[in-house]
This record gives structure tokens, sequence and C-alpha cells, in this order.
């Protein structure tokens, strides 16, 4: 195969979600196509205690998987399967929505800045309707790896015959925390099957044969291909991103607004179970 090309960088762009939390949103609806099986990124954080502390109340989801991360902060979080807790710094939450779910996410105040992400993974069509699931996984469970001159805390996936504590996925994923020093570099093989993407959020990094340069607050989509070269932005700059990467599912999406399944009738269906009360299907 090939060294995978940056094909597109996306500037994400503010938005307001939630009871009133101010977002940087990467990605959604309109790039889903590229990015199959993710459908949607955002940031979220400040310095700002006020642009988040609205939080998101009581919200239902179904078809989807959403992967909270927090790098810095704090966020209670509890749902309808009688889950509650925090996710902290450094820690994730995976959840699968499954067949529906109902949770609350209220961002705590943080000394300093709060910084975190969210992303949504689409579910094929025959994991739609399956069992919602929760896992809560701690700073000290995500190991860490070498990946050249790269540091990479592996979330999902098998990097270097290390695994990330996210098992059992609907769909074949890799999630990598990376971090470069100053003037570094890295090589890392990606499954050629697989879309990749990088989301930069701090400093600035380099990415393909050519070197383009991408900036914080932006993601890389890659062409495809088996390898990722990336290298820290030009100066005395670290540079810390995201390396994302899953295998498409190739099959239509019926988006409205936390619910996503395959046709308009499911959808509808979603929506009305919400208005009767029966959303949450019984063991």
């Amino acid at each position: 195969m090939a060294i995978r090309k940056v094909s597109r960088i996306i500037d994400g762009r503010y938005t307001v979600d939630g009871a009133g939390v101010r977002l940087f949103r990467l990605f959604s609806n309109a790039e889903a196509h590229l990015l199959d099986p993710f459908l949607l990124l955002d940031s979220f954080g400040s310095d700002k205690p006020e642009d988040y502390m609205a939080g998101f109340p009581w919200h239902p989801h179904r078809g989807i998987e959403t992967v909270t991360y927090m790098i810095n902060g704090e966020v209670d979080h509890a749902d309808s399967l009688g889950n509650a807790g925090a996710i902290k710094s450094g820690e994730v939450q995976w959840m699968t929505a499954g067949s529906g779910i109902i949770h609350q996410e209220m961002p705590k105040k943080t000394s300093g800045k709060s910084i975190g992400f969210q992303l949504w993974v689409n579910l094929p069509a025959k994991e739609k309707m399956c069992a919602p699931t929760y896992r809560g996984i701690t700073a000290r469970e995500i190991p860490e790896t070498r990946i050249g001159d790269a540091r990479a805390k592996v979330i999902c996936g098998k990097v270097n015959g290390v695994s990330g504590p996210v098992h059992g996925l609907a769909v074949e994923a890799e999630y990598l925390d990376i971090s470069l020093a100053a003037h570094k570099g890295m090589s890392h093989k990606t499954n050629p099957a697989y879309n990749v993407f990088a989301f930069v959020y701090e400093g600035e990094a380099h990415f393909g044969p050519q070197g383009v340069p991408v900036k914080e607050g932006q993601v890389a989509v890659f062409s495809m291909g088996d390898e990722v070269l990336a290298r820290a932005g030009t100066g005395n700059s670290p540079a810390r991103f995201l390396l994302v990467s899953g295998i498409p599912l190739h099959e239509p999406i019926a988006w409205g607004g936390p619910i996503v399944m395959n046709t308009e009738k499911e959808l509808a269906r979603a929506f009305e179970e919400l208005q009767l009360g029966t959303f949450i299907k019984k063991k």
C-alpha cells in the first residue's frame, strides 16, 4: 500500500449545545460520509466555567456509541442503567447506547482550563438495538507505548503488542492519544481498510509525505493507505493529537439529534417511543 496523504482538513466551528455549553464541533452530519463509522467529534471545555457549567441534562441516545475523554477536568454522569459517577482527568467513558439510554453529563468547575472530547461512533444495523452497556476507564488503566519518537496512550486497539482497555466493540476501531515533542516524528501502521483521522488539540502537526501542516483545532482526514507519518510542527512547540481509525460501515444514516438509525421510519419510531415512555427497553 502507501503512506496516507491528507485528503482534507476540517476547521471546527463553535456552537452551543446541551443547556448552554459552548463547545467546538470538529465534524458532524456534513462530514460523516468521509469519516464512516465516526459521526461527530466535539471538543469542550474552557478556562471560563460559565462556558461549560450548564452541562448536558437528561437526554436520550439510540443507535450509537459515545466516547468521552477528559484531558483535564471532571464531568459527573448518571444514566438510566443506574450508573453514576465522575469522569476525571485522563479518564474515558465508552457508552454503547444501543436500543436506548437516557443520561446526563454535568461538568464540574475546574481549576485552570477544562479540556475534554466526545466522539460518536455509529453502530451497524444489526447492533442498533443491542442492550446498552457502559464502560468507565480510569487513567491508570490506559497503557502507554512508543511509536517512533511519540508517546501513545492506547484507549482502543493494539499497538506494539499493547492493547487498550476497551474490548469487544461492535465496530473495529483504534483510538490513540499521541504526544510528540518538538522536532520529533513518528510512523504508524494502520489497517488499510480503515478510515483514519487526526484531531490536533495542542500545537501543530505535519502529516503525510508532503508534511501538510494541521493546526490546533483542525482535523486531518487521510486518504487510503497503510501508514501515517506525523511530525511536530515547526518551532520549539510539542504537538498532541488524537489519531482515530475504524472500519467503515457503508450503511445509510438517518440522523435526528441524539439518535442515529438507518431509516427515517426507525427514527420516527424512536421519537414516538420517547413520547410514549417506551424508549427504554427492559432486559
